[in-house]
């Protein structure tokens, strides 16, 4: 493989290689220019691997295109062979990775940011594409040893062939009413199609792709971006509402009476189907979800793992343990039980309809028997990157002493007594800290909101306001 040297070295601005991605505002932190660098970067450590194929994907954010074309060549200046698959959502571009049987796929996108935003997601070999990974794309821009090739490039339509395997996996005879809230993001498209090809009635709000998001912003887990949506489910009497995110990684759903449920509500329930089929399965949740997840997936008969907080690291933990089934808070929730593993707003919506239809109960009636939790929201204080850690760390080693509570660190420090259990971790991407507590009842939550200050106070840090 042939390597060009200094003269084509590149520095990225320090704040764009995140832990699962690369992300920043275009024109200040993220330009053309660093596409190029990142797309030739990764086709480096895909020919290192053997790889030579590489989809690229873009979504409906007005920067895309233009990125995405420098992100191309990139890609070809290093050797590689790409197939673009043009305007959709991220889970399009990872399922033509698998349908088309390519090496590598990088998605032009900024997923849930504001509009000045964008970025790329990747993954090579079946893998995430992550943390180590990512620090590499900067150490070979920065030295310039680039590989040098020239590839090939040629469009491929897959979005057909995408609305097809996702609506495949419906499989109840009936049908549901359903609005759903694209909020302009980029599974508009795919959306439309989905809902041809489902049983029931669908009521689409902001379908069309649009950049700037006008209607609301495009992240679901912000219960305040689902106010359309409720506001549609109640008027139209739906069962179901269902969002997505700007790029169609992660959705939100309400019931027929306008609730949320949350990442770890919905899991409970799409994993009844999975358990019945896979009976003892691993299935898993990040630190941040509800104990009642993990023991309603005992309940079913599962075996229930904590995980760390990040799509990337959840997936590689899928792969590790064989799981069919994990996701997260933020509503990332991978299916490896009869679909390939990644995350897929739409897929995953399909599958929870699914279950809605073949089941005698409503939405709502699931979600009410579920055990009732008293909980904060979870809780994002600023806090130094260099500092975040050491605060975590501080908080573990003072409750090592403790004889009245359980400290479970995979993740930050998830704190468990008799009251309940809160939460204390550093953000990966960005200079945060994050915070959740969960009880039984609201003097308890009280509890255990203090102990957490307590915590804080002692290392100096001042606590984030709970109401």
């Amino acid at each position: 493989m042939d390597l060009s040297q200094a003269a084509q070295k590149h520095t990225f601005d320090s704040t764009i290689l995140r832990e699962y991605d690369v992300r920043g505002i275009v024109g200040e932190t993220l330009t053309p220019a660093d596409m190029t660098a990142i797309g030739r970067a990764y086709g480096t450590v895909l020919r290192e691997k053997n790889g030579r194929t590489a989809a690229v994907g873009y979504d409906g954010r007005l920067s895309s295109p233009e990125l995405a074309v420098a992100l191309c060549a990139g890609l070809i200046a290093a050797g590689v062979d790409v197939v673009r698959v043009g305007l959709g959502p991220t889970p399009m571009l990872y399922f033509a990775v698998h349908h088309l049987g390519l090496d590598g796929g990088l998605m032009v996108t900024g997923s849930h940011n504001p509009p000045e935003f964008n970025g790329v997601k990747m993954v090579m070999k079946g893998h995430s594409f992550f943390g180590a990974d990512i620090t590499r794309l900067g150490d070979i821009a920065t030295t310039g040893a680039f590989a040098a090739g020239i590839g090939q490039a040629r469009d491929e339509t897959v979005l057909d062939d995408y609305i097809r395997r996702v609506s495949g996996d419906y499989d109840a005879t009936k049908g549901l009413k359903v609005v759903w809230d694209n909020a302009n993001g980029a599974a508009g498209e795919a959306l439309q199609g989905l809902v041809s090809r489902l049983p029931g009635a669908h009521i689409l709000l902001n379908e069309t792709i649009d950049g700037l998001f006008p209607a609301h912003h495009p992240d679901p887990t912000v219960e305040k971006n689902l106010a359309q949506l409720k506001a549609a489910v109640a008027a139209h009497g739906a069962d179901i509402g269902i969002a997505f995110d700007g790029d169609g990684d992660r959705l939100g759903v309400v019931d027929g009476q306008g609730r949320v449920l949350w990442g770890d509500q919905i899991m409970c329930i799409l994993a009844r189907e999975v358990l019945a089929d896979l009976p003892g399965a691993v299935i898993i949740a990040d630190v941040k979800a509800s104990q009642v997840f993990f023991d309603e997936i005992e309940r079913l008969g599962g075996h229930p793992v904590m995980w760390k907080t990040g799509h990337s690291l959840i997936k590689a933990k899928m792969e590790e343990t064989g799981a069919p089934l994990a996701g997260e808070m933020s509503a990332h929730i991978f299916f490896k039980h009869r679909y390939y593993g990644f995350d897929d707003a739409l897929y995953g919506a399909v599958r929870l309809l699914s279950v809605l239809a073949k089941g005698g109960e409503s939405l709502s009636e699931l979600r009410d028997r579920l055990p009732q939790m008293v909980n904060t929201p979870e809780l994002r204080f600023e806090c130094d990157d260099k500092r975040k850690f050491q605060v975590v760390q501080e908080v573990r080693e003072r409750l090592r002493a403790a004889a009245d509570v359980r400290v479970n660190d995979i993740d930050g420090v998830r704190v468990l007594n008799d009251d309940g259990w809160w939460l204390l971790r550093a953000s990966n991407t960005q200079p945060v800290l994050v915070a959740r507590c969960e009880a039984k009842d609201d003097a308890a939550l009280d509890r255990l909101k203090k102990a957490l200050t307590d915590q804080l106070v002692r290392s100096g840090i001042r606590p984030p306001t709970f109401d």
